[in-house]
């Protein structure tokens, strides 16, 4: 990385539920990203990049600590992120930058900031333990979990609660970047902006609904005929309903034409911020990330959303772009989102030596930046619904493994099998492989112990829910604005007012 003589700023911006496989950047033929695809073209791509566990919180309590799952109880969408594990935010403004966040990072419990100094919006979801899993009934279906209503109503739509929020998330974002540049403060920010789009529901606004011709819109490659069963796909079938009763093809490309819609609603929001990039004078010295908390398996191989080791549901897009150190490349080899807290941190040191006060699982992705070769490798564990034991995934080099007590091994070799449809677990000729795997997940993972764990945080959880929601408690993050000091007051001249808000 070439030394700057300003640390750089950092951009980082988030999608949810953005499958790589759904962008152009990534060899999509239909979908219409332009800026994403503008990144790309001037970024380091990494076309390997996983989630460390496929569900919202989890996933992104992983990205903003550099721990796996296990380590710091992240087991599903209602498990808290303690307040004494450092974050990159915490790490940033020890490092001496301005870090703000606006938009979802899906925090549960009463700290709601976790290191941002500031938060512009409050989040899109709940912050309490209602949306608990239950184990002890792992069959039992809770009225919150997804269900394929989405898919069968999907189409346009004019107003939605994600258009609200995704609205305000990249309005209040863009003004950050001009109030930055508007502010004698020179300290260098780390802004997250993180969307909800294109998550279901399946709905988007008419513009970006008629950007699609219905006749072009690319079916499933792989149907739920096709793919070879598995346990955990059929149990994930049921939670969803989704034979209850099965979406017509029609529903199905109903629900994709709008999940690319609202990749091009959200390639919009990319494109204002780049913008305010350019126009603030930023741009130069700014380091722009993209990624996703997850995929979406979008109907591939007959499921839905995401709670799987397969590719949809498992990587990630995953673009840095900061041409001014790193050239434009491509990445084969595979990373995670554990790997990004060290990397922020990295960045903001220009590679210099940082002493961390807890251990990492992530290992900076500077060498892969820099066009040297890195670790190849990502480890992803599963706590959530859908199953009832831990659901392991260990992707290295090409081959990717997946374990589940009580559900059959699987391999797959990725390279020469990319829609995962042969098992090579049971294949002989794998044998020593396939041991080498299991004991190294042994030695990885004590799976009673953990499996212990989450039961007792989600039976103390469901507890706790129903106490705090009748006692009327709530976690839900309410954003500090100071009224008395926006647009035009009587603090200074009016004028003096115009002058500072004015900019160039």
């Amino acid at each position: 990385m070439t030394r700057h003589e300003t640390r750089p700023n950092i951009l980082f911006i988030m999608a949810d539920q953005l499958a790589p496989q759904f962008l152009p950047a990534y060899g999509h033929r239909i979908v219409k990203a332009k800026a994403i695809e503008r990144l790309a073209g001037e970024g380091v791509v990494f076309d390997a990049a996983y989630c460390n566990a496929p569900l919202c919180a989890p996933s992104r309590y992983v990205l903003m600590t550099g721990r796996l799952p296990s380590q710091i109880g992240a087991w599903d969408n209602a498990a808290e992120l303690s307040a004494d594990i450092p974050t990159f935010a915490h790490h940033l403004s020890s490092l001496g930058y301005r870090t703000c966040l606006s938009g979802k990072m899906h925090f549960c419990g009463p700290d709601q900031l976790h290191g941002f100094q500031e938060r512009l919006t409050t989040d899109v979801y709940p912050s309490d333990f209602t949306w608990t899993p239950d184990w002890d009934e792992p069959d039992r279906v809770l009225d919150w979990y997804h269900t394929m209503d989405v898919v069968r109503n999907a189409g346009p739509c004019i107003r939605s609660s994600n258009l609200d929020y995704d609205d305000e998330v990249a309005f209040t974002a863009t003004r950050y970047l001009f109030n930055h540049a508007r502010q004698a403060d020179r300290r260098p920010f780390c802004l997250v902006a993180s969307f909800i789009h294109p998550h279901d529901p399946y709905t988007i606004r008419p513009e970006f609904w008629s950007m699609y011709d219905p006749e072009e819109i690319d079916m499933p490659a792989v149907s739920a005929q096709e793919a070879p069963p598995d346990p955990h796909s059929e149990r994930l079938r049921r939670a969803i309903g989704m034979e209850d009763p099965p979406p017509t093809p029609d529903q199905v490309r109903s629900a994709r034409r709008a999940y690319y819609g609202a990749i091009s609603y959200l390639d919009d929001k990319v494109a204002a911020l780049l913008q305010a990039l350019e126009e603030a004078g930023l741009a130069e010295n700014t380091v722009v990330i993209f990624t996703s908390d997850h995929g979406d398996m979008l109907g591939e191989r007959g499921l839905w959303y995401k709670m799987s080791w397969f590719e949809h549901s498992a990587r990630v897009p995953l673009i840095v772009s900061f041409p001014a150190a790193f050239p434009a490349r491509r990445v084969a080899a595979a990373a995670s989102h554990v790997d990004l807290l060290p990397t922020l941190v990295d960045l903001a040191t220009c590679g210099g030596r940082y002493d961390y006060p807890t251990p990492l699982e992530g290992r900076s992705l500077l060498p892969e930046l820099s066009g040297r070769v890195g670790r190849d490798e990502a480890i992803g564990e599963y706590f959530a619904e859908g199953t009832g034991a831990p659901l392991f995934m260990i992707r290295r080099g090409a081959r990717k493994f997946v374990t589940c007590d009580g559900d059959p091994d699987q391999l797959y070799a990725l390279d020469g099998d990319p829609r995962e449809l042969r098992n090579l677990a049971g294949d002989p000729a794998r044998r020593d492989e396939v041991e080498l795997l299991r004991n190294e997940a042994r030695r990885r993972w004590d799976v009673a112990s953990l499996r212990a764990q989450v039961l007792e945080s989600q039976r103390r959880r469901r507890y706790l829910a129903q106490v705090m929601r009748a006692s009327g408690v709530s976690w839900d993050y309410q954003p500090r604005e100071d009224a008395s000091k926006a647009y035009i007051r009587n603090n200074l001249p009016i004028y003096e007012i115009e002058r500072r808000s004015r900019f160039p």
